[in-house]
């Protein structure tokens, strides 16, 4: 057999420039892709895979845990791996393959020759496709040639197919050459993933030079040549054993063997050589301009969302994205004309409460009645080392398929520059960040996950600018304090309740406490009293919420609850810092702020509804105020309940102490005008008059 062929460009011929013109002219013109797609990447792993189990421990085939192997982890499952563009399946385009390659032997053809109708058959793909699936045709047919060889001579099965395949029974002699073979298929792989990358180059954004850029894929032509070529000749090797009697195998042609496919693996690694160096200057210049133009686009309103987005989500993937209630590969048209809502976090998100937090914020909470569902929020997870790890994919998957929004499908795939952007520019370090788009692709706040534990969907569209306006017309109300935590306490405020939010962690004052509500209560007071802890909840907090439901039946908030509470507040303060403090504002940051730094001698806080009549005790002051409850609580049926404490807090009542001078006009509206009002100003009960015009 002539290993190599009598074409110009074979290992016996000078391999000059002119020869190469010619021989990359000719594989152009079987070049025409036509839109048809698979993933290059995938199928190359499941290959890999197939290598492996088929090495002995003598060969040199490691399978090693990268980008590659991820997409496997990730998938779990190959058949996955689609062919889109093309009426037959994939099964049967490496069925094909297969045939060309291991029945169509040499006499019908040399080498050349049949290289070149491999490239006729897969014309209309692209580079890493033509590449990806001659891999797979060589890598099915080499393992079904080694399940059998495994198999022989325990199972009657493989030895009756071993026997009409014409199999030798002994394959010892023969390692040395399945051991090149090995080494030349892992020098095939290395060099196909090299042209896979420059393929998920982002050139429909950015460009390369044109010399850069013409000397690369002069590489890729010559590359593909070669690994398609080599495939042939590996295939070769095991239709020569089918046919060869054992008593014909000779050393010399065993030595004639290896240094055919060892001089082939000279050849491709050169080839690799040149073009991974190729490969460096290419993605370097990627890489500048990618940053350049992330630094010039996103800062700017656009016709829409969509170059922005592709910038950001798809350079290596046109379907980056997939919806956890679907799965489905979808791409960055499905956030067209959107508020886009980027968490940026590590793999493994947020700690358990403070994500359930946000999925109740914008999941459970309801929509504001103008949003219409037009914004949606995609998880970006990015990983701090070097490769993600097998860990973090398992995490990512667990998650993703649970959480009610987008997420990037393969976010390992994210391509460095974003990474480096998104890390230096929008200054992520550990901490989740919520990066707000709008509908026009502008960057309009850089981290909205504050507002959004606060407000959840009511601060559509999540901008800066809604942050400082929500702040604005804010007030320090129950209705901002517990807001959405739980249903029953959310209605509790809506009907306009006496609540008393109270915390501590001694169980001492607790039990003191909810005596004197218990009593207050037994006279026919309506409050209702909420326990949450304090700022650091301790294993203690756990203990204290049983004693209250088992002495007073009434722990009411979960501990997760709790979570919810102390979360929010945080949020409070942080925002408030971020949007600037308003003088309404810088009164509600120092309300919450007393609150994270109480210690744990107890507090209380009572309010009623929405309404902006709130008050808060320390745990002393509150008891003093409640053992004098036989004092003041014949006022409550005039005053209320709140309006009664108030008058003992401050020493004053309707008639003693001398007017405020402060006035509140308030339109008349039947039904609307509350019977008991507080001075916004100083916070004492203000007498009711009717005003004529």
């Amino acid at each position: 057999m002539n290993f190599f062929g009598n074409d110009p460009f074979s290992l016996h011929s000078s391999s000059t420039s002119l020869a190469e013109d010619i021989l990359i002219k000719k594989i152009l013109l079987t070049h025409d892709p036509d839109g048809r797609r698979l993933d290059s990447e995938l199928l190359l792993c499941a290959m890999e895979n197939i290598m492996c189990y088929t090495a002995t421990s003598e060969v040199l085939f490691n399978l090693q845990v990268s980008r590659f192997n991820i997409d496997a982890i990730a998938e779990n499952d190959m058949s996955n791996i689609e062919v889109t563009g093309a009426e037959e399946s994939l099964g049967q385009i490496i069925h094909n393959i297969s045939n060309e390659m291991l029945f169509k032997n040499a006499g019908e053809g040399d080498l050349h020759e049949r290289t070149m109708i491999l490239f006729d058959l897969l014309g209309n793909y692209r580079w890493d496709a033509k590449l990806a699936l001659i891999l797979a045709a060589f890598a099915t047919s080499y393992g079904e040639f080694w399940l059998i060889m495994q198999l022989y001579p325990h199972n009657p099965l493989a030895v009756s197919v071993a026997m009409l395949k014409r199999l030798p029974n002994d394959v010892s002699i023969l390692k040395p050459r399945f051991k090149a073979i090995g080494k030349l298929v892992k020098t095939m792989v290395d060099l196909t993933k090299c042209i896979i990358k420059f393929e998920a180059l982002p050139l429909r954004y950015v460009k390369l030079d044109d010399e850069a850029n013409s000397i690369a894929k002069s590489h890729i032509y010559v590359a593909a040549y070669w690994i398609t070529r080599s495939t042939l000749a590996c295939s070769s090797q095991i239709t020569d054993l089918m046919a060869m009697k054992p008593e014909q195998v000779s050393s010399n042609q065993i030595a004639l063997a290896l240094w055919q496919l060892s001089s082939l693996v000279h050849r491709l690694s050169s080839i690799y050589s040149h073009l991974n160096q190729q490969m460096d200057l290419c993605h370097q210049q990627i890489e500048t301009r990618l940053h350049q133009k992330l630094l010039k686009i996103l800062p700017e309103a656009h016709a829409d969302n969509q170059e922005v987005l592709g910038l950001l989500l798809a350079l290596q993937d046109d379907l980056p994205l997939k919806k956890s209630s679907t799965r489905e590969k979808l791409g960055v048209s499905e956030l067209k004309d959107k508020v886009v809502v980027l968490l940026v976090s590590k793999p493994e998100l947020l700690p358990l409460e403070r994500l359930l937090l946000l999925v109740h914020q914008t999941n459970v909470h309801l929509p504001h009645k103008n949003l219409d569902e037009s914004y949606e929020i995609v998880w970006i997870p990015i990983s701090f080392s070097d490769k993600w790890s097998e860990a973090e994919a398992e995490r990512f998957n667990l998650l993703s398929d649970s959480l009610p929004w987008y997420s990037l499908r393969r976010p390992w795939l994210l391509n460095s520059a974003v990474v480096n952007y998104i890390k230096q520019v929008w200054n992520f370090k550990s901490d989740p960040l919520m990066v707000v788009l709008d509908s026009q692709g502008m960057v309009t706040n850089s981290n909205a996950i504050d507002m959004i534990l606060i407000w959840g969907a009511k601060a559509y569209p999540f901008s800066s600018s809604r942050e400082k306006q929500l702040w604005e017309e804010e007030h320090w109300t129950l209705k901002l304090l517990v807001d959405e935590i739980d249903p029953l306490l959310t209605r509790w405020v809506e009907e306009g309740r006496n609540i008393c939010i109270y915390g501590s962690e001694n169980v001492d004052w607790i039990r003191q406490f909810n005596s004197k509500i218990m009593e207050i209560r037994s006279d026919g007071i309506q409050i209702e009293t909420v326990y949450v802890g304090s700022r650091h909840l301790s294993e203690n907090v756990t203990h204290i919420l049983a004693t209250i439901n088992e002495e007073m039946h009434r722990s009411f908030l979960s501990f997760t609850e709790l979570h919810f509470f102390w979360f929010r507040l945080e949020s409070m303060r942080r925002s408030i810092f971020r949007a600037g403090q308003s003088i309404r504002s810088h009164h509600i940051q120092e309300e919450v702020s007393t609150l994270l730094e109480s210690t744990d001698e107890g507090w209380a806080i009572i309010g009623r509804g929405s309404t902006k009549d709130i008050m808060k005790l320390q745990g002393r002051r509150a008891m003093d105020c409640l053992n004098k409850f036989s004092e003041w609580g014949e006022k409550v049926m005039k005053l209320g309940f709140l309006g009664a404490l108030r008058n003992v807090v401050e020493g004053s009542t309707l008639t003693g102490a001398g007017p405020c001078g402060h006035s509140n006009i308030v339109p008349y509206a039947e039904g609307l005008v509350e019977e008991v009002a507080v001075c916004n100003k100083c916070k004492r009960l203000m007498e009711s008059y009717v005003v004529y015009e």
